[in-house]
């Protein structure tokens, strides 16, 4: 008598389930976006010591500016009024881009892109959220240099303050853009040097344009900020909104807008 073999058991070969689909929404959404705005407000709500530096930081430096020059108040008039419209870009650009980077080197950038969020979404939310503190500065340094200060402009205020708010909008366009760039908050610092510093020579602040060697007047010229110096300078020695004046903002608020698409163009998963 043999004893029946036992019949071997079908073995199964486990399979590894697919991964999900990454769900990719393009258009934009007003409630997408109003909510990413929120969210980052709500976090820099959290962070008090950042707010009073970004609300403070330009009206802390058109304070001293004005008793540096307190025998020469016509000098303050003529550099004040540049730099209202400097300041904001250069303090938006170093705080936008240190908190854009941060989101990415914690992971929260990565989670939300894996989200239904479009890049237009989350681009426009950042710059919707900074835009709006963006909006607080300047008005707060436009309001110190004109009213307090007794920054002597010839045009209306609220054209300076319509220059400031886009230079500060620009300097939160670059700020997001060079974060894709960036691998940490030091390198983040560093590009200021790159972007910032140039435009800062070139822009008319300690020579007029016209005046400089040709090549580099040429390169003046394809530099958002020179239009943000003239368009303030514009104000400053014109009653009405002069054509000049009208064609530095739209180059101004152009190249913010170019900016963005350029950084929701180069935002990427660092995942699969």
């Amino acid at each position: 008598m043999t004893t029946p073999r036992p019949t071997p058991t079908p073995t199964t070969t486990p399979t590894t389930p697919a991964p999900a689909p990454v769900p990719t929404t393009s258009a934009l959404s007003l409630s997408r976006t109003t909510a990413t705005a929120a969210r980052v407000l709500r976090q820099l709500r959290h962070d008090p010591r950042t707010i009073a530096l970004l609300v403070l930081i330009p009206c802390v430096m058109l304070f001293l500016l004005r008793y540096v020059f307190d025998g020469s108040p016509r000098t303050f008039d003529n550099i004040g009024a540049s730099l209202l419209g400097i300041f904001p870009l250069i303090t938006m650009f170093l705080v936008t881009s240190i908190a854009t980077l941060r989101e990415r080197t914690s992971g929260t950038l990565e989670r939300l892109l894996a989200m239904p969020l479009g890049k237009g979404d989350l681009i426009a939310g950042y710059a919707l959220a900074f835009g709006t503190l963006a909006i607080i500065q300047s008005a707060l340094a436009t309001g110190l240099a004109v009213w307090f200060l007794d920054l002597d402009v010839t045009g209306s205020p609220w054209l300076l303050l319509l220059v400031a708010l886009l230079d500060a909008l620009l300097g939160t366009a670059l700020g997001l853009f060079v974060s894709a760039f960036a691998a940490s908050e030091f390198q983040a610092v560093q590009f200021m040097p790159a972007v910032i510093f140039p435009q800062l020579l070139l822009c008319g602040l300690f020579a007029p344009r016209d005046t400089m060697h040709p090549a580099l007047e040429a390169v003046s010229d394809v530099l958002p900020m020179s239009y943000a110096v003239d368009g303030m300078n514009e104000v400053l020695t014109h009653t009405d909104m002069t054509a000049t004046f009208v064609r530095d903002i739209l180059i101004v608020g152009g190249c913010a807008f170019l900016v963005l698409c350029l950084g929701a163009a180069t935002l990427r998963r660092r995942t699969a």
